[in-house]
């Protein structure tokens, strides 16, 4: 397999934009493969909007590349966000990762906008066809149970001919989605053993469907912190995980050295996933910045030494 680290962000720990970017340049300089940033909307907790944010990277970075985990497809126009990622890959040149989901019954999105979670699995199976089409055609007429479209075109398209579509999940509903639709996978909350099970039922239902989803495109993400469970702000973010997820906390984070990190992720590596958005559990900026340095010191060499990337062919 061909494994490659990314960092995500959920909440924004830093002072200033300065410090943003300050984390942002150094993952560009350090060898991170790729920056992720978490939907959501509503929230009394700092939390940048995903869109804009990645719009942000696309300007500030010439290497990296960049995606949401996941877009909300149900709380969004899946016209407006065609386009907005049409747009960001263009202006990056082919560095959007694009993955999508229903997004969770619990965000306060739902409550706070008096939105029906029952319709979201439907919404977004509406939403992704007309996401994908849009990418591909140039007048689309579509007609469902909550979207209309009569000739809708976008332009420019993605400068990927193939722009990716993984998909965010792991209800049957989300498998079968990805095993018909999508490009890849990409892990929430799933310890490695739950992760690995989704793979195995997502491979067998794409082949049932006569499809194939490169073995090399199975995401999986976790928290992790140089420390140890006691340091300060730990015990608030692993409580807060086992609220959101009703999960243990440390069937999940990574916390320790070094060897305690790379533990999680050939976990994850041995469950059939390959590509990783790790989050850094800091407590300020200067904190954020110490463990993502860490990280970028300590562990991208030995992930590098020990599963090297593939090398593309030639055009």
């Amino acid at each position: 397999m061909s494994v490659a680290i990314g960092l995500g962000l959920m909440e924004f720990p830093f002072a200033s934009a300065a410090g943003y970017w300050r984390w942002v340049d150094l993952c560009e300089q350090g060898g991170v493969d790729s920056l992720w940033q978490t939907d959501r909307v509503v929230s009394r907790q700092p939390i940048l909007e995903c869109m804009t944010a990645v719009a942000a990277m696309a300007g500030r970075t010439r290497r990296l590349k960049f995606g949401v985990n996941v877009i909300s497809v149900a709380l969004r126009d899946p016209v407006l966000v065609a386009k907005q990622c049409a747009t960001i890959d263009v202006l990056s040149e082919g560095r959007l990762l694009p993955a999508f989901g229903i997004g969770s019954p619990l965000a306060p999105e739902w409550k706070a906008l008096n939105a029906d979670t029952r319709t979201r699995g439907r919404r977004t199976d509406e939403g992704l066809e007309i996401i994908s089409r849009l990418w591909r055609e140039d007048s689309v007429d579509f007609t469902g149970a909550h979207y209309r479209l009569s000739g809708a075109s976008i332009s420019p398209k993605p400068v990927q001919p193939d722009l990716p579509m993984w998909i965010g999940g792991a209800s049957e509903a989300a498998i079968q989605r990805t095993a018909r639709i999508g490009t890849g996978w990409q892990a929430g909350a799933e310890t490695p053993a739950e992760a690995g099970r989704v793979v195995a039922a997502i491979k067998q239902a794409a082949a049932s469907s006569g499809r194939t989803i490169d073995d090399d495109h199975y995401g999986a993400a976790f928290p992790f912190r140089f420390g140890r469970p006691d340091d300060h702000g730990m015990e608030a973010a692993m409580e807060a995980y086992a609220k959101r997820t009703g999960r243990d906390p440390a069937r999940y984070f990574a916390i320790g050295d070094a060897d305690a990190i790379l533990e999680r992720i050939t976990e994850y590596v041995d469950a059939g996933l390959s590509k990783f958005i790790l989050r850094p559990v800091g407590t300020s900026e200067d904190d954020m910045i110490a463990q993502t340095r860490q990280l970028i010191e300590s562990v991208l060499p030995r992930v590098a030494s020990r599963w090297p990337r593939r090398a593309r062919p030639a055009a």
